[in-house]
């Protein structure tokens, strides 16, 4: 700790037999203090070796560092959205529980309940009320944030102040969006099991598969969010909600599994490229696996592709905006 304490030294690791490598900025003028500090500390000084610095050690001493500044760096911001989540809990609260909450009580309770729908439906329904929840709660968490930031409020210029590559200040954007999504969704079983009971028949026969599959979705909506988020002006915020959000609901796969399609072989095709869909069917082939869905493989395939292409596109806009 003394020797971390010298002025120039950047780093001390211990290296065994009781010495200890220290990378310092200045060289021999540097020797005295050590001498000192080790005197002060009541440890022999036996042997002071100087080597000539390598890029090896330059770039691992700098890249620790620079990890650990990144890191620091990255938790505040999360931190700092956390902290956001907790003052406006209420409004939180209502955006994360209200909509799956009245989605599972309206087709669900009451269609089921007056004769509409046969009473298997509900277990057909659940997993497409949860993949909403988390589109939605991803993509306005994220997106809706950044066109206040970028346009209004301007806060976006004090998150671009810290110390680190702005591409991490988005991927933080989307990690904090993840977790609201997935809240979100994981909420619907729980809610879903009080509303819809009896009646309502879930089978998760692979825990790890359903957590993957609920990430891979959360992330989606996430990364969809920052795609969007960076590209809609405020003007077009209501378009954004018509001509993307409502199609994707429609034609995801949520009140239907994509088999029920079979009678337009065109349209069951053209569905395919809509990311909600293999979110719905990813969560029906976990949570209610009765029920026909598409194959598990090309759904977690879909779902990283759409994970990796909206990210990229995402960071490459955010960086666009921020520069800008």
């Amino acid at each position: 700790e003394r020797l971390a304490m010298l002025s120039g030294v950047t780093e001390v690791r211990p290296s065994g037999d009781g010495a200890v490598d220290l990378y310092a900025g200045r060289g021999g003028s540097l020797i005295p203090e050590i001498v000192s500090a080790a005197a002060a500390a009541g440890a022999e000084l036996s042997d002071v070796h100087i080597s000539e610095p390598s890029l090896e050690n330059l770039y691992s001493s700098s890249h620790r560092q620079e990890f650990a500044r990144m890191n620091t760096t990255f938790l505040a911001l999360l931190a700092r959205d956390a902290r956001v989540a907790r003052r406006n809990m209420v409004p939180l609260m209502l955006q994360t529980f209200l909509q799956p909450l009245l989605f599972v009580f309206v087709f669900g309770r009451v269609m089921v309940g007056s004769g509409y729908m046969p009473p298997p439906y509900k277990s057909l329904l659940l997993p497409g009320i949860m993949a909403i929840s988390m589109v939605f709660t991803g993509v306005w968490a994220v997106a809706m944030p950044l066109i206040g930031e970028f346009q209004f409020t301007r806060e976006i210029e004090d998150r671009l102040l810290p110390p680190i590559d702005i591409a991490w200040v988005a991927v933080e954007k989307v990690v904090s969006g993840l977790i609201q999504a997935t809240v979100s969704g994981l909420t619907v079983i729980p809610l879903a099991w009080l509303i819809l009971r009896p009646g309502l028949e879930l089978h998760v026969a692979n825990p790890v598969l359903f957590v993957c599959l609920t990430l891979l979705v959360a992330g989606f909506s996430a990364c969809g969010g920052l795609a969007l988020g960076c590209s809609v002006d405020q003007q077009h915020i209501g378009l954004m909600f018509s001509m993307v959000m409502t199609p994707m609901i429609f034609f995801g796969c949520t009140y239907y599994p994509w088999s029920a399609l079979s009678k337009f072989p065109i349209l069951q095709k053209i569905v395919l490229i809509n990311p909600l869909a293999y979110a719905s069917e990813g969560l029906r082939a976990t949570l209610v696996p009765q029920f026909p869905h598409l194959s598990l493989p090309l759904i977690l395939v879909a779902l990283a592709v759409f994970d990796c292409l909206f990210l990229i596109v995402g960071l490459r806009q955010f960086r666009k905006k921020a520069v800008s």
